[in-house]
């Protein structure tokens, strides 16, 4: 493959307006807003204010930040108009399996330097995660092929960390109007949905922002509410979606967010496609997470800061042919299913996975 060039053509351009369609404080700053308080993260680990990565590592040996896909996805498809469905999605039902202050993603290879990140799904991730020793993992995710690493800021009350318990719900969606045109994430693909930066007003204007921090009959928060009622069915939950639109090139890029873009409204029309820069359209991963605290929450923050701190990493790692059988059934076949690709409401569609959530 050619060596890339440092510096593409339009490079900066673009980069700016993905960055300013994102909402990054850093950007914001940059251009001469009031940067957002740092004062609330903790001091160990104040630095992490997601700048270009710069440390080498072995899927990165001259330390720029680019990753490129071997090989590139050229030549896609323009978007068709396929028969409505309401849902097209299946469950990545994924369990925490440790905590730490590490960030492969952010920091590769410097153990000890992010905030603290509760890990979901790959039991190995660690700052020296790569995508082979991912592959060499094990899983807390029903689906054994499923070895991703997932990881979102640890939250905490009164300093004690307050993990989610059980399986948590990561969707697998199409953001994309014509779903049939989605396809599976390239092995090693990593990237940062939102930062730690962001401002409150960035948080709730984000386009991957759901429903924000809620808990009983509070929702759209930006923050995290200061009670929420006392009862056992009560939890701390939050949802937030992730980018879908991929630029074919590159596996990372410095920002960790620039190979990646939210799909578009195509003008004259209510669809929704990927820009022409991002045409690959890939699954929508969505977080759907319950932590489980309630009562007096004035004690409840983020190791990132504020709850409009949130933000979450993915770096795929799934065998490319349980996520490929999982897609084309589920998400290309217009089915809302569970972790095993199976949608109750479509019995006769079958599953794409067998009773222990392997291909057949």
């Amino acid at each position: 493959m050619p060596r890339r060039s440092k510096i593409l053509p339009g490079t900066l351009i673009a980069s700016a307006l993905l960055l300013t369609s994102l909402g990054l404080g850093a950007v914001a700053a940059r251009a001469g807003a009031p940067a957002p308080a740092t004062a609330a993260l903790p001091a160990a680990h104040s630095a992490h204010l997601m700048a270009a990565s710069t440390a080498s590592s072995p899927e990165d040996p001259d330390g720029d930040g680019y990753i490129p896909a071997n090989p590139p996805v050229t030549g896609v498809p323009a978007p068709q108009n396929p028969p409505h469905r309401y849902f097209h999605e299946f469950q990545a039902n994924c369990s925490v399996t440790h905590t730490a202050p590490d960030d492969p993603i952010v920091y590769p290879q410097q153990p000890g330097k992010s905030h603290d990140h509760t890990f979901m799904g790959n039991t190995t991730t660690d700052a020296n995660s790569t995508t082979a020793s991912l592959g060499a993992g094990r899983t807390t995710c029903k689906a054994p092929g499923d070895l991703s690493g997932y990881w979102m800021p640890t939250l905490s009350k009164a300093g004690k960390p307050v993990l989610p318990v059980g399986p948590q719900t990561i969707y697998y969606k199409a953001g994309v109007t014509d779903y049939t045109s989605v396809r599976p994430f390239p092995k090693g693909l990593r990237f940062v949905v939102g930062t730690p930066t962001q401002t409150a007003d960035e948080f709730r204007r984000h386009p991957g922002f759901v429903e924000g921090w809620e808990c009983g009959d509070s929702y759209f928060n930006t923050e995290i509410p200061a009670t929420c009622p006392n009862r056992a069915d009560v939890q701390l939950n939050i949802r937030f979606q992730a980018p879908s639109c991929w630029d074919g090139r590159y596996l990372d890029t410095p920002d960790h967010k620039s190979h990646m873009a939210y799909p578009v409204v195509k003008a004259g029309t209510n669809d929704n496609i990927c820009p022409a820069d991002h045409p690959v359209a890939l699954p929508m991963v969505e977080f759907k997470m319950a932590f489980p605290v309630n009562g007096d929450m004035s004690q409840v923050a983020l190791a990132s800061g504020p709850g409009h701190s949130f933000h979450y990493d993915f770096f795929n790692a799934w065998d490319d042919a349980t996520l490929k059988a999982l897609v084309d059934h589920c998400i290309v076949g217009g089915l809302q299913c569970d972790a095993r690709g199976w949608d109750q409401t479509h019995p006769e569609a079958g599953a794409a996975l067998n009773a222990d959530y392997r291909l057949p």
